[in-house]
């Protein structure tokens, strides 16, 4: 989320689209306190102990008031019901710490470093009613070897990440732009 709000603030998405807001459904996120510091609304949807069709509609209420046209998910740890996917169908994106083909799910990361993969690959993908299986905007592989710890193949990982994500964002926005503003 840090990433892409330098990159909207200052960086290849400056002047290209803005953020309508943060949203998370962990009140304690550390991004909710840094999108307030940078002057982005930051609203939390603290998901323990709300059913599941509660919170979908006090999630879609977010996104409606703040007028989002896409959903760029950094970091938010929840599958999204067919309900909010269908709202958002291929406005949805995501980043993962893996080839969606072979990993999908928790631990992309942990996954690599136990395999001793010579390298891995970060995916950007449009987010569907599966885990991880929508499909694929962009890859980029991150090379693995000498990496002793997991501690270095997730800095090597979210290195890649940083930039990968914005440069998809850019490009679906280019590739969609007419689209969204006819939506909005």
């Amino acid at each position: 989320m840090a990433a892409l709000a330098q990159a909207v603030r200052g960086g290849r998405l400056a002047g290209r689209c803005g953020i309508a807001a943060v949203i998370s459904s962990r009140p304690g996120a550390p991004g909710l306190d840094l999108a307030r510091e940078m002057g982005i609304p930051a609203v939390a949807l603290d998901a323990r102990g709300m059913g599941r069709e509660a919170y979908d509609e006090a999630l879609l209420a977010a996104l409606e008031e703040c007028a989002a046209d896409v959903v760029v998910l950094a970091g938010y740890m929840r599958l999204l019901s067919p309900r909010v996917v269908a709202r958002y169908r291929g406005r949805i994106l995501n980043i993962h710490p893996a080839d969606t083909a072979a990993h999908q799910g928790l631990g992309g990361y942990g996954w690599a470093f136990e395999r001793r993969l010579p390298s891995t690959k970060i995916t950007v993908h449009l987010v569907d009613e599966g885990l991880d299986t929508g499909a694929v905007l962009a890859q980029r592989e991150v090379d693995l070897r000498g990496a002793a710890t997991l501690e270095e193949v997730e800095r090597r990982g979210l290195a890649a990440e940083h930039l990968l994500y914005a440069e998809t964002l850019e490009k679906f926005l280019e590739n969609h732009g007419k689209e969204l503003c006819a939506e909005s």
